[in-house]
């Protein structure tokens, strides 16, 4: 891991893959030494008191977490199924998909949906939940063109990742299938269902 300077009360630390992100995050978590730490894909970045707490001890704890044993340990979140209706006009972007992938769509479906996820970001949009550890066979590109509305609940694949709409807006990743999931709810005490760490499995239905 590398350490360096993020800004004025921001230090930011290098890690390998967004799993080790998330795990270091939670290691400086419990320390309780911060005032934020946000896990990325391949860097943790902590803000501590500028008025309070001196850049050197800061970095001084963080070396010592880093030093650390360090087994991945991952969440104790229940995993959370997320039902998706594939292809057809939830999913428009599919059978394009699959003809570039050379694989039936029920192929694609099978792989898609035969693995446990974890979601490795959040961001873009208000619940919007990038989801790492897709199967390298069904690796594609973003759109060409990206529409400039996307209906809540699309299920989008791009780069590796698994993509999903919590809210209606403009996306560029190929849609594959839509989801009746509530990904974000504002007028709840949390509204956010998904968060970095959270375990995710997708399941197959017939219609949403």
């Amino acid at each position: 891991m590398f350490v360096q300077s993020a800004g004025d009360d921001l230090i930011s630390i290098s890690v390998a893959n967004p799993r080790e992100a998330q795990d270091f995050a939670l290691r400086l978590r419990e320390s309780q030494a911060y005032l934020e730490v946000v896990a990325g894909l391949d860097s943790v970045v902590v803000q501590f008191d500028i008025a309070s707490q001196d850049r050197n001890e800061m970095e001084k704890r963080i070396a010592e977490v880093i030093a650390q044993p360090g087994n991945l340990r991952t969440s104790s979140q229940p995993v959370v199924e997320i039902p998706v209706c594939y292809g057809g006009e939830e999913g428009p972007d599919l059978e394009s998909v699959c003809e570039q992938l050379e694989m039936t769509q029920e192929e694609f479906i099978a792989l898609h949906s035969g693995r446990e996820y974890q979601v490795d970001l959040a961001g873009f949009t208000p619940g919007f939940a990038y989801i790492g550890g897709l199967d390298k066979q069904l690796n594609v590109s973003r759109r060409q063109e990206p529409r400039v509305c996307v209906p809540a609940g699309s299920v989008g694949i791009a780069g590796g990742m698994t993509g999903l709409y919590a809210l209606q807006g403009p996306g560029g990743w190929p849609l594959i299938g839509r989801t009746s999931f509530i990904l974000f709810d504002a007028a709840a005490d949390d509204p956010f269902v998904l968060v970095p760490g959270s375990k995710v499995v997708f399941v197959p239905v017939a219609a949403m």
